[in-house]
């Protein structure tokens, strides 16, 4: 679980579980138990502000159910209507585009589905906000569920190889 405290029962290991982190670590930002990938934690409460912020890009690997087609990415771009608060929220222009290559991420311990079930693809998300399920919510408004979401970079700072549990000390970031 992408965080330190849980009140509920407890499923998973909590973030304080995998590392001895500095007291008053925190998350920035949150990954649902459903997604992975790169999840930045500070001690610093305005680093924190700043990175959740709208000047910092987050770019998520998305994979689809279906072969997306050129005009789903041209409306993820524009920004599509999705459900958030009980309303109705128009997403910003962002970045996106379909991925030539499939990722090679180590596969999940919960299996996804397999080719039986038809075609998949894999695009590229990049956005600036970060509303609840965004771009889940982006995806399946196009017509492409997603069926597996990997938070790939935040600001300048990138996956890369580390691998999930693994951390890294950062000593730069940059807008």
């Amino acid at each position: 679980m992408s965080q330190f405290v849980y009140e509920l029962k407890r499923p998973k290991k909590l973030l304080g579980e995998l590392y001895d982190f500095p007291e008053n670590t925190m998350a920035i930002g949150r990954l649902d138990e459903d997604s992975e990938g790169l999840l930045l934690l500070t001690t610093d409460g305005m680093m924190s502000e700043l990175v959740r912020s709208k000047k910092v890009e987050k770019e998520y690997y998305v994979q689809v159910d279906g072969l997306i087609h050129q005009e789903a990415i041209e409306q993820l771009k524009e920004g599509v209507l999705i459900g958030f608060n009980g309303k109705k929220y128009l997403t910003k222009k962002c970045q996106a585009r379909i991925l030539n290559e499939i990722p090679s991420f180590p596969e999940r311990a919960k299996k996804i589905r397999d080719e039986r079930h038809g075609p998949t693809s894999w695009i590229s998300i990049t956005i600036n906000e970060g509303k609840f399920r965004q771009v889940r919510k982006m995806t399946s408004a196009v017509g492409f569920p997603t069926l597996r979401l990997v938070r790939v970079r935040v600001g300048n700072i990138f996956l890369n190889d580390l691998k999930a549990g693994e951390v890294k000390e950062i000593m730069k970031f940059e807008l």
